[in-house]
């Protein structure tokens, strides 16, 4: 009797400890499920920052390239303009030069 005893209170004693580790388990897979939580939290939030800042350069780096463009489109015009103007001369000389030597000639 006293051997079913002890085999009873092993029994219990192992029950015990059993319902112990289950409830510890339990806490600790909530404070895993809560840590996971609060990763996820802050993850979102640091993609959420580097997607608004990616938006932002990319506003700035339109900017830039806008003002670059007006720039390049004013040098174009510029340079079309200077061109004009070094044709027009150009044949103006090319005129002086053919009446300077139809001058010299006639002398």
């Amino acid at each position: 009797m006293e051997q079913n005893t002890i085999v009873k209170e092993i029994l219990k004693a192992l029950d015990l400890h059993a319902t112990q580790l289950r409830a510890q388990m339990v806490e600790i897979e909530t404070k895993m499920q809560e840590m996971n939580n609060r990763l996820e939290a802050k993850l979102q939030e640091m993609n959420e920052r580097l997607e608004a800042r990616i938006d932002r350069l990319e506003n700035e780096m339109n900017e830039r390239f806008n003002r670059l463009e007006t720039k390049v489109d004013n040098l174009r015009t510029e340079l079309t303009e200077t061109q004009e103007t070094v044709d027009f001369l150009s044949s103006k000389t090319i005129q002086h030069e053919r009446k300077i030597r139809e001058l010299y000639r006639q002398q």
